[in-house]
């Protein structure tokens, strides 16, 4: 059904009032109709906010709104430009979603005057998309994951279409060039469909876009080899063409579904995009103090930023203001007019009210999970050699995968690393998802896998927040130092999370989970450039209980906690494991008491009032600690020794009496005895945990300390000093300051492990592997 010209009429009509809206947002504190002249006094005391993208984003709402109240169906409304907020927030007004979770929103002008008032001001709304904005599910203040966070949204949403705005300053970010390609991933026979909008105004905060610059025949080029099928809103009378447009683009998203959903699609689909073209700052102020503000960067941020103390500054501003005649539209005791209210679209299919953007009981579902026993390892004997905790982790998402395939809430997301990764069990139950032509020796690949690989983790971190937020639970797999590529995303989102879980509205969404592995204490043979724990260390500044950082040391305990973190709320939850065979060492039910506390004593390790303990968080460094450990023992039977594993941290430290159960540090470590750390990551991001445990004298760190290259298992240990060697020479230095060693026989010790190390590093130049003795090193009893 085409719009009609009156339908067209009233559209231009509500535009105006948004862009007044949003306007009155960024300059007014008092007078929000301009039934008075224009003071000094009736503009905020600072000026915050963007007005530039705003025009734009009215413009593209108001017709969607229009479409969607002729044609009701899922959509939501993804905005790249997060700045473009105060034109967002208009359009929610409007609409009357805003009312529905701020009662002070009301559509007149007393609603006006409170988000007027508040917005970019303390304790009112901030100057982005953010999490208290209904509908929002990005918020936009870094650019470049609107396109992916709208695919992650449209994943088994079948019935779902995301309109997705992408600014094209936006456009010019990694994150959103890579994003492009998943449309070849995503197949709208079992998923939603999204509807790109390039939103080109031409200009970033002082310069022309690459886009914005590029002629529409160099975009449908672009864009037809993305795979898209581009349609251009340019020229004179916009309304009309981006009427025409959304009918053309819809009409199309119908057809590809018809066609998947009938078993007809075997290709890529070609989707509509949309290449929208609209001056920045579009009826705006077009001139001040002889520069060009309208269709220039000028009119990016504020214009005229000191009308609270110029005249001419001011009078443009009345003039401009004057010129929406907004009291035509919308009056002070009745709101918006019931001509304008009429293209809005009825209460369930809002676009800022979506289901699925504040997911509840009838959107978010619990994963069926199995039993950590189904997987689990029997554990003979402490040291006992079992499978890779990757292993374990494959087989136990297999099954998740395979208990979940009714309800179609889990996904998988990894950059090409799976196999590698070990945790290709997965693919006896799903596929890795892919829509592009295959050839006959291509493996596990489907059109309707549900596990997505793409060598872009920006693209990846993008798919599993909008995937998150809108309820489903999924699994993002990587090496470790390649994760950092996603840092500044996860940032984000952490951000995000910890303003929206003091959101009652928001609802309940899956915790975000990471499995970090490939670590660098076995990337020796792919060298330097692959060693990197420093994600860890990124996330573990997050203020609050909901990041949490897991080390299980073996694959029992991995099981426990992959398990435990699946069935997690609201929070991100990092795994850190390796992929090697490596010694059982834990139950379950011992795993799980350790994953209660966060840590727990390794009793065959330990004896009754140590002289010193050890403690380990991670699985190489566990097996480090433990090789110290029966060296010490062998060396000075006499020295007791205590063996802590610790499995959990977060900001706020072990066993942190806010997040979960209160743990008594003295408890494991003693009041005042040394103890040696030997941790997974940077010695100084434990250094910033244990600092507040009292007298940290007694403590010593071991970690990685930026030392590697292409060498051998133990040698990565070694040039760190996180080795078995170390940590003894370490252990016999503090015991000997302690009077638990005499000072002659420590000498001794201390030079004969360091011929050791010599003698270490000597075997594998000759050999170019570690000797057997590290190789074939396996746990023996203390007093065996």
């Amino acid at each position: 059904m085409k719009i009609s010209a009156e339908k067209i009429e009233i559209v231009k009509k509500y535009v105006r009032v948004s862009n007044y809206i949003t306007a009155a947002q960024i300059y007014l504190q008092d007078n929000f109709l301009l039934t008075q002249k224009l003071t000094h006094d009736h503009i905020k005391p600072r000026l915050l906010g963007h007005w530039g993208t705003g025009p734009g984003i009215n413009f593209l709402y108001a017709h969607l709104n229009a479409y969607l109240s002729e044609n009701p169906q899922s959509a939501l409304f993804v905005l790249g430009p997060g700045h473009g907020f105060p034109a967002l927030q208009a359009n929610l007004f409007l609409e009357g979603t805003l009312e529905k979770y701020y009662p002070s929103a009301t559509r007149d002008e007393m609603g006006l005057a409170y988000i007027a008032k508040n917005f970019s001001w303390p304790y009112g709304f901030p100057s982005h998309s953010n999490p208290g904005t209904p509908g929002v599910i990005l918020e936009g203040g870094e650019l470049g994951y609107s396109l992916s966070t709208s695919y992650g949204a449209v994943l088994d949403n079948p019935s779902l279409t995301a309109v997705c705005l992408i600014g094209d300053g936006e456009a010019e970010t990694a994150a959103t060039a890579t994003a492009w390609h998943l449309n070849k991933f995503v197949d709208p026979k079992n998923n939603g469909m999204v509807l790109p909008v390039i939103h080109l105004n031409g200009y970033k905060i002082s310069g022309p876009t690459i886009y914005g610059r590029m002629s529409n025949k160099e975009l449908k080029t672009l864009f037809t080899g993305y795979g898209y099928d581009p349609i251009v809103v340019d020229g004179k009378d916009l309304h009309h063409r981006m009427a025409e447009a959304l009918e053309e683009a819809f009409s199309k998203i119908k057809e590809i579904k018809h066609k998947a959903r009938g078993g007809k699609e075997t290709s890529v689909p070609r989707g509509p995009m949309i290449i929208m073209r609209t001056p920045k700052g579009w009826g705006g102020i077009k001139k001040l103090h002889g520069e060009k503000i309208e269709d220039n960067c000028l009119s990016h941020q504020v214009v005229g930023a000191n009308a609270k103390t110029d005249d001419e500054e001011l009078k443009l501003i009345e003039n401009w203001f004057s010129t929406y005649k907004v009291t035509e539209l919308f009056s002070h005791a009745s709101g918006l007019s019931l001509e304008l209210q009429s293209i809005i679209p009825p209460p369930p299919f809002r676009m800022g009210d979506n289901v699925h953007t504040m997911p509840d009981h009838t959107v978010y579902k619990p994963l069926i999970l199995p039993s950590a026993h189904l997987f689990a390892e029997e554990v003979p004997a402490p040291g006992f050699i079992g499978s890779s905790s990757m292993r374990r982790a494959g087989l136990f998402l297999a099954e998740v995968f395979r208990l979940n395939k009714e309800t179609e809430n889990f996904r998988f997301f990894s950059p090409d690393e799976t196999y590698s990764n070990k945790l290709d069990d997965i693919f006896k139950v799903t596929k890795r998802a892919l829509l592009a032509p295959l050839k006959s020796w291509d493996r596990d690949y489907a059109r309707d896998g549900r596990a997505i690989e793409m060598l872009s983790e920006h693209t990846l971190q993008g798919l599993l927040q909008g995937y998150t937020l809108t309820g489903r639970h999924s699994v993002f797999a990587s090496y470790e130092a390649f994760i950092q590529v996603v840092t500044s995303m996860a940032d984000q989102y952490a951000k995000f999370l910890k303003a929206a879980r003091e959101i009652p509205w928001r609802g309940d969404t899956p915790s975000l989970n990471y499995i970090l592995t490939s670590s660098g204490w076995r990337q020796e043979h792919n060298g330097f450039s692959h060693q990197n724990p420093g994600f860890i260390t990124d996330m573990l500044q997050k203020s609050g209980c909901f990041v949490r950082v897991f080390f299980p040391a073996d694959g029992n305990t991995m099981l426990v906690t992959l398990r435990h973190c699946l069935e997690s709320k609201n929070g991100i939850n990092i795994i850190a494991a390796g992929k090697t065979q490596e010694p059982r060492w834990l139950t379950v039910e011992e795993a799980e008491k350790e994953f209660a506390r966060g840590l727990l004593i390794w009793n065959f390790a330990s004896e009754e009032n140590p002289d010193i303990v050890f403690s380990a968080v991670g699985d190489y460094l566990t097996k480090e600690a433990l090789a110290a450990i029966s060296l010490l023992k062998t060396e000075l039977p006499h020295v007791k020794v205590r063996f802590v594993n610790i499995l959990e941290l977060s900001t706020l430290g072990i066993g942190n009496e806010n997040c979960r159960v209160p743990v008594d540090f003295k408890e494991y470590f003693t009041d005042d005895k040394p103890v040696i750390f030997n941790f997974h990551g940077y010695p100084q991001t434990l250094k910033q945990v244990l600092f507040d445990y009292g007298n940290t004298d007694r403590f010593s760190v071991h970690g990685y300390i930026e030392n590697g290259s292409t060498t051998t298992p133990f040698d990565m240990q070694v040039r760190n000093e996180t080795d078995r060697y170390h940590l003894l020479i370490n252990a016999i230095k503090k015991l000997e300051a302690a009077g638990v060693v005499h000072k002659k026989q420590s000498e001794a010790l201390i030079e004969s492990y360091r011929d050791k190390l010599t003698s270490h590093r000597e075997y594998i130049i000759t050999h170019g592997v570690d000797p057997e003795e590290i190789e074939q090193w396996q746990w023996k009893p203390l007093h065996s």
